[in-house]
């Protein structure tokens, strides 16, 4: 797969806008790394909504997902046992 940095900005702003836990959180520090990038996730109402990232970056947030949260896969096929 080939990765851009629009696909890595919007991947770590919806794992970021989902997963942070307030402005303490070290997750919330994304936003700032973000900015830096000059990154804008846009007006859209579907800001913060993986189903709306491109196949790219669902793949990026994903993988941010499964090293959040510990898991092997986000995958509903998957088990969990």
């Amino acid at each position: 797969m080939y990765y851009d940095s629009f696909d890595i900005c919007a991947a770590h702003y919806t794992f970021a806008y989902l997963f942070h836990g307030g402005q303490n959180c070290p997750i919330y520090a994304k936003f700032a790394q973000l900015n830096r990038l000059r990154f804008s996730p846009g007006l859209s109402s579907h800001v913060g909504n993986p189903a709306y990232l491109g196949d790219n970056a669902k793949e990026i947030y994903r993988q941010l997902v499964v090293r959040h949260c510990g898991i092997h896969s986000t995958s509903p096929l998957a088990s969990h046992a």
